[in-house]
């Protein structure tokens, strides 16, 4: 065995086949690596969540750049929308290359197999299995960049007869290789979605108008502090503690079998009081200024279908944080509620329909007598709207006036 042979064998298949090209070949082989990476189906999707990630992140540290940031976002959603039906148009009018892509597919898992068990056992395949191996590789794929279907499905057989004949044992051992790696990918993704980031579908009319029924938000689930998994306890903060006019998604702690979400309004050592429908913070008034007489939103129950209502629309100010209530009539249903003064690790959360809101005023929907929400309850800070079915939008008139909602995607909850 020459010295490039014993050297490609140690560094595995892939050096092997990368030191067997030419670099015609090479070239050919990238182009084609970009071509199936870009004409399968998750490549949209792909990148409308790459694109995502950096858009939260700037919506969140510079709010005012969503007037500019969340129509690109939403253009580049419909070009995403439109990449995804060509892709399927372009599949079922060219079936050949359906086929193409399928056994290019088993290709790459067969050559990626043999990668694996040469990494599992170093060492242990001869130099001539080796070399075998490689070179049937790379008939596998010439076949594949000369786009010959059927000439690709007999050089991958060929191949894969060689591997069971050269690394029958390993092949056996390589199966529980393929579960852990399977296991090892949820994994990542119960981690993101308990500790990073989780989606959250808006159930009830409470949060109209910030948020309607039928929209999904992603929520930040550190920036207050992880929340170990099974259990109410955040061992520390991250970023800050709930601050007045977060949105925040917590697991109800008077009914744990539901998760609520609503609007922080009083936090640890704060006195809370609504005169008229007017919040007062420690004795100070928060601004509110009438926008609107008649706000036109729909609501729904379970069971039951949409419905209009028209309550006054109010823009109030909580302590520097802007955003939009609602009051059905004149003067609110009680002259004065509260006061409520928060306890040490605790919040208290109001939604922002004022009058239609199981919040803390209201016992968390428990009955009568406040409740305020521990710290630990709390699963995360509403950040954004990725996807709304709701009132109205795409194909309503098929789904009883529930349709997609594209003018609420990526819009900021506030």
């Amino acid at each position: 065995m020459s010295t490039t042979t014993a050297t490609q064998a140690a560094t595995g298949l892939e050096a092997s086949m990368a030191a067997r090209r030419t670099p015609e070949q090479l070239k050919a082989s990238r182009a084609l690596m970009w071509r199936d990476l870009l004409t399968s189906l998750w490549a949209p999707l792909v990148i409308l969540g790459l694109a995502l990630v950096p858009y939260i992140i700037l919506i969140e540290l510079v709010p005012p750049a969503a007037a500019w940031a969340q129509p690109l976002m939403q253009y580049l959603a419909l070009a995403m929308l439109i990449y995804f039906v060509g892709l399927l148009v372009w599949r079922t009018a060219l079936p050949k290359q359906r086929m193409l892509r399928h056994l290019r597919h088993e290709a790459r898992e067969l050559i990626g197999e043999i990668e694996r068990i040469h990494k599992r056992v170093p060492g242990k395949i001869s130099a001539e299995a080796f070399t075998r191996l490689a070179e049937q590789a790379m008939q596998v794929e010439a076949a594949s960049l000369a786009g010959d279907a059927p000439l690709l499905e007999k050089e991958t057989r060929a191949l894969d007869a060689l591997a069971t004949q050269l690394l029958g044992a390993w092949r056996k051992q390589d199966l529980w290789d393929f579960f852990s790696g399977f296991a090892k990918a949820l994994a990542i993704a119960f981690i993101i979605r308990i500790f990073i980031i989780e989606p959250y579908r808006i159930p009830s009319g409470s949060m109209l108008p910030t948020l309607e029924i039928g929209d999904q938000v992603f929520i930040n689930k550190f920036i207050y502090g992880v929340r170990l998994p099974l259990t109410n306890y955040v061992p520390f903060q991250i970023v800050r503690p709930p601050a007045h006019g977060d949105v925040i998604v917590f697991n109800n702690p008077v009914r744990t079998e539901m998760d609520f979400i609503k609007r922080v309004v009083g936090v640890p050592g704060d006195t809370v009081e609504l005169i008229n429908g007017v919040v007062h913070i420690n004795g100070v008034p928060q601004p509110r200024t009438l926008v609107k007489e008649d706000q036109v939103v729909y609501n729904k129950h379970e069971n039951t279908a949409w419905f209009p209502e028209h309550p006054r629309l109010f823009q109030e100010n909580l302590d520097g944080h802007v955003h939009a209530v609602l009051q059905p009539g004149p003067t609110a249903r009680e002259e004065r509620e509260g006061p409520y003064t928060v306890p040490p690790g605790h919040v208290f959360v109001m939604g922002d329909n004022r009058e239609n809101s199981l919040d803390s005023r209201y016992g968390l929907g428990a009955g009568p007598g406040v409740a305020f929400v521990p710290y630990g309850h709390i699963k995360g800070k509403a950040m954004v709207i990725w996807m709304s079915l709701g009132y109205g939008g795409w194909f309503s008139q098929f789904f009883e006036g529930t349709g997609l909602r594209t003018d609420r995607l990526f819009e900021p909850v506030r």
